[in-house]
């Protein structure tokens, strides 16, 4: 009889892929589900995207293997996207490389830095496959608290009182996914210093800056963070392109060299075609994500009103592609979005797939189109 290795022992399959063959099934049955669960955008690319990737299935080039380092002028785009949008200076040194999307990244990220034993601080609540990937690469996840006291920040202060001998990363998520907690300089430079006082590195994970968002920042508008960070960004949800696989990892040179020893031995580079449109998104301007907002602010009143009905309260200010609300006191999350599941056909997400401290809340996801919501609302009419 084959077994698995031992690793596997540490993880289970990942919730949404549990999850969504019950509400499949449910579905198959005849059952009108709506899903607000999931965060994947329902949006088009812009048709200069689409056009771009047609128009390289002609170019020479197009069909052979590719650079594990992506087209040069792919990482010119990244580069020139950080400097647009996020005020980086154009001297900053950062090196860019292109990943087959930001979850891609959080392995390689892993593979490259962390030993059998190294600590990892990880968010809670926070998105689980920092913890998975911790555990598959014979780390150990050590959680460290987000409340909502702390408007779901670190609190430096506890952190400085824990054993840290032993960590070697700690994951970071501004705006913060699932809260929609926003970032802040003020914020980055005490994560940069928490690193250099600890020789820790810090990992922000940034796929959420520009959904609804007016004040997108980088870890890497502090002084001195590229001798301690990295940052994670994507253009999934920014450009509509989660199907596409497209993300980047930016550090200095030293920590990127070794993300692609990680990296070189796991792909053969991204298709180019991909590439070609991916470089057409970064070039977008201020009108592409001021029409996506547009579009998301109207669904997310129409959330608000929902969860409303539900009784929840939340943060109006929060920003990202969904909505985390509270319930009353004393209801369990799992509990309440199965009888939602089974009593009005909706589906949500429950707080506590992102942690202990998830528990009593539920997400809505934003990637719903308005009618749905809407007859989501009437089910509580």
């Amino acid at each position: 009889m084959i077994t698995t290795a031992k690793r596997l022992e540490t993880v289970q399959e990942y919730y949404f892929s549990r999850k969504l063959k019950e509400v499949r099934q449910l579905m198959s049955e005849g059952k009108p589900i709506i899903n607000i669960g999931i965060g994947s955008p329902d949006l088009a690319p812009h048709s200069s995207v689409i056009e771009a990737i047609q128009k390289a299935m002609f170019d020479e080039k197009a069909h052979e293997y590719q650079s594990y380092q992506g087209l040069p002028e792919l990482r010119q785009a990244m580069f020139d996207f950080y400097i647009s949008n996020f005020g980086i200076s154009k001297n900053c040194n950062l090196e860019f490389l292109p990943l087959m999307g930001s979850k891609e990244g959080i392995m390689h990220i892993s593979l490259a830095f962390l030993n059998e034993g190294d600590e990892v601080l990880i968010p809670n609540p926070g998105y689980p496959t920092y913890a998975s990937v911790a555990e598959l690469v014979q780390a150990k996840a050590v959680y460290y608290d987000l409340k909502e006291v702390n408007n779901w920040q670190p609190d430096f202060e506890t952190l400085e009182k824990t054993d840290l001998s032993k960590v070697k990363l700690m994951w970071a998520s501004y705006p913060h996914m699932p809260t929609g907690t926003n970032g802040t300089l003020e914020l980055y430079q005490k994560l940069i210093d928490f690193g250099k006082k600890h020789n820790i590195l810090i990992v922000n994970d940034n796929p959420y800056s520009f959904v609804l968002n007016d004040n997108p920042l980088s870890i890497f508008q502090i002084e001195g963070s590229k001798e301690i960070a990295l940052e994670l960004n994507s253009l999934s949800k920014t450009f509509n392109m989660a199907g596409w696989r497209v993300g980047m990892v930016l550090g200095n040179a030293t920590l990127i060299d070794a993300i692609l020893k990680v990296k070189s031995n796991m792909d053969s580079g991204m298709f180019y075609g991909i590439q070609k449109g991916a470089i057409a998104a970064l070039k977008l301007g201020k009108d592409w994500f001021e029409s996506q907002n547009e579009i998301y602010t109207k669904r997310r009143n129409l959330i608000f009103e929902l969860a409303k009905k539900m009784n929840c309260t939340f943060d109006k200010n929060a920003v990202g592609m969904f909505v985390w609300a509270k319930l009353p006191a004393g209801i369990q999350s799992e509990e309440f979005i199965d009888n939602l599941l089974y009593e009005k056909d909706i589906f949500l997400t429950p707080g506590t797939i992102f942690g202990s401290n998830g528990e009593g809340y539920i997400r809505f996801s934003l990637c719903v189109k308005e009618e749905n919501i809407v007859e989501a609302i009437k089910r509580f009419s």
